[in-house]
């Protein structure tokens, strides 16, 4: 006789699908699910002091930084080689240093425009003579042939528009930023980023200019009106800027649609 092929098959009960799914969802999951799950009937916890260079992932921050220069040491002098006066300037001035930037637009405008137009034209031709044929064509079609006004064309054209804009934009911030590239007539050029994460939500802001070394206030502050070439974005990206985003196939379709 010849052995069952199918007798070692384990057979599958109905919920083995449903047991798989959720296996899996909750591997996706991952950590996630598990610290909600500790956390039923006592809430979050906050994280223990560590020493963040010791953590899997980490790395050194790597920023522009000034040539090293050796140490003149002169004991016979109060006067420091390098310094701008004999008393410590905390005002940035070399790579690496870092500058506050005070952001406080108020900016608004308002345009009205309306257009009105019309126009028309009309233009009439008469062929009295045409090679002798206006007899042939006035016996073949009596009604419809004119030799006084064999051409009669009119146009009448009528366009209306309205424009209105009404903007107003207020920004208010107040952030370190890092000085990047000396150029060759001194000017600096600053960087700044910043990500701030709250509830799966990441908020970014982004500037770059540049800036005159006289410019810079006492205490390391300059404002955004003296800073050259300014750019600056400030956004964010995580759950609920993609739910206020419309769907990329929208936005092709928005594109590509010619009505």
């Amino acid at each position: 006789m010849t052995p069952h092929r199918n007798r070692n098959r384990t057979r599958r009960t109905p919920w083995a699908g449903a047991v798989a799914l959720l296996l899996a969802a909750t591997a996706l999951s991952g950590c996630n699910v598990l610290t909600r799950l500790s956390e039923v009937g006592g809430g979050p916890k906050t994280s223990p002091v560590e020493n963040p260079t010791t953590k899997p992932g980490y790395k050194p921050v790597n920023l522009p930084m000034p040539a090293a220069q050796p140490a003149e040491i002169n004991p016979n002098s109060l006067w420091r080689a390098g310094a701008r006066a004999f008393f410590k300037d905390i005002r940035a001035k070399a790579v690496g240093d870092i500058i506050t930037v005070k952001v406080s637009i108020a900016d608004s405008g308002k345009l009205e425009n309306k257009t009105e137009r019309e126009r028309g034209d009309s233009e009439t031709a008469s062929v009295p003579n045409f090679l002798g044929l206006e007899a042939e064509y006035a016996k073949k079609l009596p009604q419809a042939i004119n030799a006084s006004n064999f051409l009669n064309f009119s146009n009448n054209h009528k366009t209306k528009g309205d424009g209105d804009i009404d903007r107003k934009e207020t920004v208010t911030l107040t952030f370190a930023a890092v000085i990047t590239q000396i150029l060759p007539n001194g000017n600096m050029v600053l960087m700044g980023r910043q990500e701030l994460l709250v509830n799966q939500e990441i908020r970014e802001l982004v500037i770059l200019g540049v800036v005159r070394a006289e410019d810079i206030d006492a205490d390391n502050t300059i404002t955004h009106d003296k800073i050259a070439e300014l750019r600056m974005a400030y956004g964010g990206r995580g759950t609920l800027s993609g739910l206020q985003a419309p769907r990329w196939g929208a936005q092709v379709w928005d594109i590509l649609f010619p009505f």
